[in-house]
């Protein structure tokens, strides 16, 4: 099997620092990729950059997987930036690459559990509400009819509908009515519905991103929006904040519900100012963020990556 052209690797000593795989977007990474694998080498480690895409179960190796740039054998850590789009099959080969390196003793950041929970909005909702965790008003079912109903009951007020399966924001939408919502062909007919949280009155659009890694808060910024979805892929404009007690501990407790090595997590305020749980991500964007805090985000990933490591070694 051929390494992909864009597999980047790092060739150092092997007593110089444990051999990592970066899976990255399928293309080569991205800025946050090319960060990391630049903070990882300062610290003596071997990087391979690939995407799973590339990656195989092998029955003729000993190991019984293939990861371009290792030769059959595994890497001592894999740190996962992207799974990659797909079909239901490719993505389920790429997380039981995950699984089987996690069964195979390899420390993975974050591994496919993680990644399972995160990326399906209805299991991490549901585990946040059985940790006592605050949450919006939500339902997720088969079938328009149970959204409609959901919507009706809200008494008039909005409701926000998502894909079970999406990120920054695209695809999410505010119904006023029942009729307004999309077609079951558009959500696999899979309703992700939520109370609208906001009052109409509202022209201030704000909600908090904190940054979470290895049992802290590394950074945190508001996303001031101009509409009242305030993903900074969506044209919101972050901006640095100092976090208080409870919005840290909501957040490192959110990321502990759902195992995360490292997560985004989202919080919101309801228009009776209760802080809420809205989200959680297991591969994080932080460009916004790093342009208005001091901490170098990849550089401190890199290090927490590599403790846990050593921790892992040592155990």
């Amino acid at each position: 099997m051929t390494t992909p052209p864009f597999s980047i690797t790092a060739r150092c000593p092997a007593s110089r620092g444990p051999r990592i795989v970066l899976f990255v977007e399928d293309g080569g990474g991205d800025w946050h990729a090319r960060r990391l694998r630049e903070a990882l080498q300062a610290r003596g480690a071997q990087v391979v950059t690939t995407c799973l895409k590339f990656c195989a179960f092998d029955t003729r190796l000993p190991s019984g997987i293939h990861i371009p740039g290792f030769d059959g054998d595994l890497p001592d850590g894999a740190f996962v930036r992207s799974v990659s789009t797909g079909s239901l099959e490719q993505i389920t080969l790429r997380l039981g690459i995950l699984h089987a390196l996690r069964e195979s003793g390899v420390r993975v950041w974050n591994d496919a559990r993680v990644i399972e929970r995160c990326v399906d909005k209805s299991t991490a909702t549901f585990l946040f509400q059985m940790a006592g965790l605050p949450v919006p008003l939500t339902r997720a079912a088969e079938g328009i009819e149970t959204a409609r109903k959901f919507a009706h009951d809200q008494a008039g007020r909005p409701i926000v509908v998502k894909p079970l399966f999406g990120s920054q924001g695209n695809g999410v939408r505010r119904i006023e009515t029942p009729d307004q919502l999309p077609e079951p062909s558009e959500v696999g007919d899979v309703y992700y519905v939520q109370r609208y949280l906001r009052g109409n009155a509202d022209t201030r659009f704000e909600d908090w991103r904190l940054f979470v890694s290895r049992g802290r808060v590394l950074a945190a910024m508001a996303r001031v929006g101009q509409t009242w979805i305030t993903n900074v892929h969506q044209g919101a404009k972050p901006h640095p904040i100092e976090t208080d007690s409870e919005m840290t501990n909501l957040a490192l407790e959110a990321a502990r519900v759902i195992g995360a090595d490292y997560a985004g997590v989202d919080l919101i305020r309801d228009d009776g100012g209760r802080l809420m749980v809205l989200e959680i991500n297991s591969n994080p964007a932080w460009k916004g963020l790093q342009s208005v805090t001091d901490v170098n985000i990849a550089w401190t990933l890199a290090d927490d990556f590599l403790a846990a490591l050593t921790h892992k070694a040592d155990a």
